[in-house]
């Protein structure tokens, strides 16, 4: 089954509209991206337009590819007075401390839920918010359940392990170099991160795994995701790319930002 996760998003973001309907003035959202990619400009164009539909503004700051840390974190500062939340849009520039940038988003202001599984008080990151909203839909059961997470990133491998650890007791993390294929075929469910286009192919998954594809990549002008589209006719769940976990991400983030804005 294909997961819908435009529906999902919808519910969320119809919510979170009457919500802020309700409130004296409208949460504020800043994004900070330094000389964003193919993918990273799509992603940031569907929050724009996703929190304009929800009466939230987005303010993108965008530096260049030759920003340095202390710039970055100088844009930070500059727009938190304003900002109910501040976004750091990964990946930077590899001249930029990453973990000092991020370090400069207090908990508070952090609706990407970076320090989730870190601080008790931190956000649940949207792309584990949104794995969590699909399981919650679609009844899937992690306990006693083998997970494969693939990838440690900072968006996708570290918060889904934290998440995933949180609901099972056998949990295991590969990254592309320790990938071991004949693992992944014993794998109950499946959360994969690493940014590689249709790398997991049917032959390397049981039949009946369940496949949160939270990787996203450019495939001839195209965003793709980890898995092949032909792992859905032996997956009991699948998360399309595009249409599942990122229509979710956003709209969990929009919802991590209400949560701030009324702290």
């Amino acid at each position: 089954m294909m997961v819908d996760g435009k529906a999902i998003a919808t519910k969320i973001l119809t919510e979170i509209s009457k919500e802020v309907g309700q409130l004296s003035r409208p949460p504020k959202l800043s994004a900070i991206t330094c000389a964003p990619n193919f993918e990273t400009q799509k992603y940031l164009q569907l929050k724009k337009a996703k929190a304009a539909s929800v009466g939230i503004g987005l303010n993108v700051v965008e530096l260049s590819q030759m920003a340095t840390t202390a710039e970055v974190v100088a844009s930070i500062k500059q727009v938190l007075k304003d900002s109910d939340g501040i976004v750091v849009q990964l990946p930077l520039p590899p001249q930029i401390d990453r973990d000092a940038v991020l370090r400069a988003v207090p908990v508070e202001k952090d609706p990407d839920g970076f320090l989730y599984g870190v601080t008790v008080n931190a956000c649940l990151s949207p792309v584990v918010g949104a794995i969590d909203e699909i399981s919650k839909f679609y009844n899937v059961d992690w306990a006693g359940k083998k997970v494969i997470v693939l990838g440690q990133g900072r968006l996708v491998g570290l918060p889904a392990a934290a998440y995933a650890r949180s609901k099972s007791d056998m949990v295991q993390v590969f990254e592309i170099d320790t990938f071991d294929e004949k693992e992944l075929k014993t794998a109950d469910i499946i959360v994969s991160g690493i940014g590689r286009p249709h790398f997991i192919t049917k032959k390397m998954v049981k039949p009946g795994v369940v496949i949160f594809d939270a990787g996203t990549s450019e495939d001839g002008g195209v965003l793709v995701g980890d898995v092949h589209t032909e792992v859905a006719s032996v997956a009991s769940l699948l998360t399309p790319v595009p249409g599942g976990i990122g229509p979710i991400t956003i709209a969990y983030l929009l919802r991590n930002l209400l949560r701030l804005s009324s702290q």
